[in-house]
């Protein structure tokens, strides 16, 4: 028994040494890179040729670093701190407004309801032109958000550019802590089917959708929720779990984050009493549903808690966390992946390995690992969350995608407002209004190419340089003819289309960003279909069933 334990002593000393070797080795490859390092960037910055900014030098070789990891390890510099506020907070130092380009030129998109901007008097389609008496001729949105944003009691002066107004407008506003919403919408689609459109994760997201759910049962006899989680990026994984857990029972495992070392798992369970703990759910999810968005979806289904509608996620199956650093600067750093309940890991990119291309690494279907929800239904690792209904939520034509790359539908909106600035309710289209915006488009001497009329002219030209004859190219000639005069009715063709899209940039000019979202609900496919298999509680049922 001494020798035995003598032995075992001895082992667990060589495993000892053998760890603390290791370490030594990582320490000492860190001290030395990090030597290195130091004297190629005090040498480039000391002796260069020419006079190297130290700041911005250093600043490109920390992102060089980190460009040999994932997207989502990031450094943030002291101005990058609204960006964090935003992301756990969902707060900023602000005027109120959502800017973005039109015709080249930086236009307020909407201001929000109840801040500086809003109250003073600033209008969807002014063209901002000055900042503090600076021109901004040339700046990129990024730019200018920078120059408006700041602590929140101080002054911005902003000139603007206004439809109708001979002379620039200059507003005098006042910054404030602007508070972004993560519920941008919540009401009835159709009788006992509730809507919550869910646009980030930040600290009060589980809050504001307990909030909503409160008020549609105060509202009505609430038989079904659509979350509408589509285009929502994430934020923090604590507000993910907050919100699965006010649909499922206590105790059950939402998510499991797994770091690097085997001691860092960490479950996360919900810890308290449901709110709806028996009300059909549909979660609405696309290509732009990633990380907690996706944790959400993924508990739902794994659960079967509730079915999932729309088109795949991204697959962001990442957990990052932001470490503060010296100097007023963080680092946001990929530290753990997440499982869903069933175990598996949505995450679609090795970002770490690279094919013979430089492309990165993604699994085939057929090498995806099977797992089971908790009713036994079949759901597969990695790739993102598969909808259990998939549908699109529509095409667009080349018609309509260019009056919007032209900006038509903006424009006529900001004309229309202008001449007409008020209206109580809710907006309709009708063919008098089409009209106007088709004699609008005629005015602006708007003109697009069909994708078919791109394609002919293509087959044309090669059939002339292959010296094909006369007559075909002439037939080929016919049907460009044809297509031209085919061009003409476009507007007919593709009229509830436009009716729509009119519909939801006018009612945002009388009603803001709900009122927008109200109207868009009626024509929006994948909404529809949701609100109907929640109204099919045989349909709903079997979509849980193992197939």
């Amino acid at each position: 028994m001494k020798k035995k334990a003598a032995f075992l002593s001895v082992g667990i000393v060589a495993i000892l040494a053998l760890g603390f070797v290791e370490l030594d080795n990582v320490y000492f490859s860190i001290n030395k890179n990090i030597d290195v390092f130091g004297r190629v960037y005090k040498e480039i910055v000391t002796n260069y040729v020419d006079e190297v900014d130290p700041e911005k030098f250093m600043r490109s070789g920390i992102d060089g670093m980190l460009e040999t990891l994932d997207p989502y390890t990031v450094y943030l510099g002291g101005k990058d701190e609204d960006e964090i506020d935003l992301l756990t907070h969902g707060q900023y130092g602000g005027i109120g407004v959502s800017i973005g380009v039109r015709d080249g030129i930086i236009t307020i998109l909407s201001p929000m309801e109840g801040y500086s901007a809003h109250k003073q008097g600033v209008r969807a389609g002014d063209r901002i032109i000055e900042i503090d008496g600076t021109k901004i001729s040339g700046l990129n949105p990024d730019s200018v958000r920078s120059r408006v944003r700041g602590e929140p009691g101080t002054i911005v002066k902003m000139k603007v550019e206004r439809e109708g107004e001979k002379n620039p407008i200059e507003f005098v506003l006042v910054r404030e802590e602007i508070q972004v919403h993560n519920v941008g919408y919540s009401g009835y689609v159709k009788e006992g089917i509730g809507y919550i459109k869910l646009e980030r994760f930040s600290r009060r997201a589980g809050e504001e959708v307990r909030q909503a759910i409160k008020e549609m049962k105060v509202k009505g006899d609430l038989k079904g929720i659509i979350l509408d989680i589509r285009d929502n990026p994430g934020g923090l994984l604590d507000a993910a779990v907050e919100i699965v857990s006010k649909f499922v029972p206590q105790d059950n495992i939402i998510v499991t984050t797994k770091g690097r070392k085997g001691g860092e798992e960490k479950e996360y369970k919900v810890e308290e009493e449901p709110l709806v703990p028996d009300v059909p759910i549909a979660v609405i999810i696309n290509k732009s549903s990633a990380s907690a968005s996706e944790i959400v979806a993924g508990a739902l289904q794994d659960l079967d808690r509730g079915i999932i509608v729309g088109t795949r996620s991204f697959g962001k199956g990442l957990v990052q966390t932001v470490v503060p650093l010296t100097y007023n600067s963080s680092m946001k750093i990929t530290t753990a992946r997440y499982y869903t309940p069933s175990g598996r890991c949505i995450q679609e990119i090795d970002y770490l390995h690279k094919n013979k291309d430089g492309v990165f690494s993604v699994t085939p279907d057929s090498l995806k690992r099977e797992f089971k929800t908790k009713n036994g239904r079949i759901v597969k690792e990695l790739g993102g969350i598969s909808p259990d209904t998939s549908v699109e939520n529509g095409t667009h034509s080349g018609f309509y995608a260019e009056l919007m790359r032209k900006a038509m539908f903006f424009k006529f909106a900001t004309s229309y407002v202008t001449k007409y600035p008020s209206f109580d309710g809710e907006f309709v289209v009708n063919d008098d209004l089409l009209k106007q915006f088709e004699e609008y488009i005629a005015s602006q001497k708007f003109d697009y190419t069909e994708p078919a009329e791109k394609q002919l002219t293509e087959l044309k030209d090669l059939m002339k340089k292959e010296r094909y004859s006369a007559t075909s190219i002439s037939s080929v000639e016919g049907l460009l003819t044809q297509l031209q005069k085919e061009k003409t009715n476009a507007f007919v063709r593709y009229k509830e289309e436009i009716r729509n899209e009119l519909s939801e940039e006018i009612n945002g000019r009388y009603n803001g960003e709900k009122g927008r979202t109200r109207v868009s609900l009626n024509h929006d496919s994948q909404v529809q279909l949701a609100a109907s298999l929640l109204m099919s509680k045989k349909t709903y049922d079997r979509l849980l069933k193992p197939r």
